[in-house]
């Protein structure tokens, strides 16, 4: 898979190892949390779950496929569920 092109896709998320990376600012900390829960339930359709910390407002979110070792088709598409979900909430 070429990553660097699929993250051409997806301009608010950065390669790091076998990871990646987007960090979402919401604009309060009810909106974060509302961003989460929606993230919440598109990973668990997809069985796909994406690390996620809170601080305050900001979400750091980092991607993997673990049990295949590294990045897969399905860390793109639930990267691009997240924008559409963060977007959503005005972030």
């Amino acid at each position: 898979m070429d990553v660097e092109s699929r993250l051409k896709d997806l301009p608010a998320w950065r390669r790091e190892g076998e990871e990646i990376r987007r960090t979402v600012e919401a604009p309060d900390f009810p909106a974060a949390i509302r961003i989460v829960d929606a993230i919440a339930v598109k990973a668990e359709e997809l069985n796909h779950h994406p690390d996620i910390d809170i601080r305050w407002r900001t979400l750091h979110l980092a991607l993997t496929t673990h049990d295949q070792g590294g990045l897969t088709e399905l860390d793109f598409t639930l990267a691009a569920v997240i924008d559409a979900i963060a977007a959503e909430h005005g972030a």
